[in-house]
């Protein structure tokens, strides 16, 4: 088995035992990042019904224009992410970090949230 196959084998087994505590309503959404070599991704998801309530990512046009670093733009998407969930009336969303450390570009969007307005 690769390196690459076994490094995707231990991040879904993490993500299947974070997912096992953190579940999101309507209320209080479960904030997912998706985080790919280039980009990053956050959605707020109600688990209860299934639905994606708002989504931002990196590869949007107001988002991409923006010069600077991943982490400086993983920053912005939190802000975007926050932005969206204020106008959704929702305050408290729980995090899903989906298996990656909390570190780099996943801190950053967390941060970013957070200087937006949400709370987790």
């Amino acid at each position: 088995m690769s390196k690459t196959a076994k490094t995707v084998i231990r991040r879904q087994k993490l993500r299947w035992r974070i997912r096992k505590n953190v579940k999101g309503t309507a209320q209080s959404p479960r904030l997912s990042v998706f985080r790919s070599n280039k980009d990053i991704y956050a959605q707020l998801i109600d688990d209860a019904t299934g639905l994606t309530l708002a989504s931002a990512n990196s590869r949007q046009k107001d988002i991409a224009a923006q010069s600077g670093t991943k982490s400086e733009k993983a920053a912005f998407v939190g802000k975007v992410i926050a932005q969206k969930a204020k106008d959704l009336g929702i305050e408290v969303c729980i995090f899903d970090r989906g298996g990656y450390l909390y570190h780099g570009r996943v801190k950053s969007l967390a941060d970013g949230a957070r200087e937006g307005g949400l709370k987790f």
